[in-house]
């Protein structure tokens, strides 16, 4: 099946390593181009040249304000074209509500919400019709994660603003779509396992409750996402598709 996006432009956040890399690693398989970011300069530098030429890699914080007109900038300079963005943020700091304090609550709003939000706002206003905008988001949006509680706050949030963007934009012909991956083996949930004291027990324990029986592996989601960035996907918009192997009993 061909998705349609040979030569299309995507900016794609947090994607030094973990699910934006695999998203931008898909993307380009299939022929698009993307400008990747990352706040550590060295890294987002060699996943980019991981990725070959059609790929560039900038430092970048989704908290920084100049950051989405850098972004898109970058993609018309290098690419000469726009076409959407995924839009993925790290985990916030986990915890439980009388753990976390005011000050990560803080940092993650910046740089989970109010980010996420700048950098979708700046997309839609320089998309045109066929443009999509996607969000990274985690099961957390339907079911409450024991021991996240900040991420468990502000996802949801973030999901109900993905929606209203679709009703304010579908009449342009630009798309809102989100992703809510689960039990994804990266580095993420590993480091989430290991908070248990033993990490082995909590995956074994973990994978019992997915119906496929296994944590997805980065290929898969990077695979999924970048098919509801694609064209083949232009009539999906503002859904909210789980990840998860069936972890989400509900419809």
């Amino acid at each position: 099946m061909d998705l349609g996006l040979k030569d299309r432009v995507y900016v794609v956040t947090g994607a030094s390593r973990g699910l934006g890399n695999a998203s931008a690693r898909a993307l380009v398989a299939d022929g698009a181009k993307v400008v990747i970011t990352g706040r550590d300069k060295q890294s987002v530098a060699d996943a980019a040249a991981g990725l070959g030429p059609n790929a560039i890699g900038i430092a970048a914080d989704n908290a920084d304000p100049a950051g989405a007109e850098r972004l898109v900038a970058a993609a018309r300079a290098h690419f000469g074209r726009f076409d959407g963005i995924l839009i993925s943020v790290g985990g916030p700091a986990p915890g439980f509500a009388a753990d976390n304090t005011d000050e990560q609550w803080l940092t993650a709003f910046e740089a989970v919400f109010l980010g996420a939000v700048r950098l979708a706002r700046t997309a839609a206003a320089a998309l045109d019709e066929g443009g999509v905008i996607g969000f990274v988001l985690s099961a957390s949006v339907h079911e409450p994660i024991p021991g996240l509680t900040i991420s468990n706050g502000l996802r949801p949030g973030l999901a109900g603003f993905a929606k209203s963007l679709a009703d304010e934009l579908g009449p342009q012909g630009i798309r809102v779509v989100g992703l809510l991956p689960s039990r994804i083996d990266t580095d993420r949930v590993r480091e989430l396992d290991a908070l248990s004291g033993d990490a082995d027990a909590a995956r074994t324990a973990n994978e019992s409750r997915i119906p496929l029986r296994r944590y997805g592996t980065p290929e898969e989601f990077g695979n999924t996402a970048a098919f509801l960035l694609s064209p083949a996907a232009s009539y999906l918009t503002g859904v909210m598709l789980p990840v998860d192997g069936g972890a989400r009993h509900g419809f």
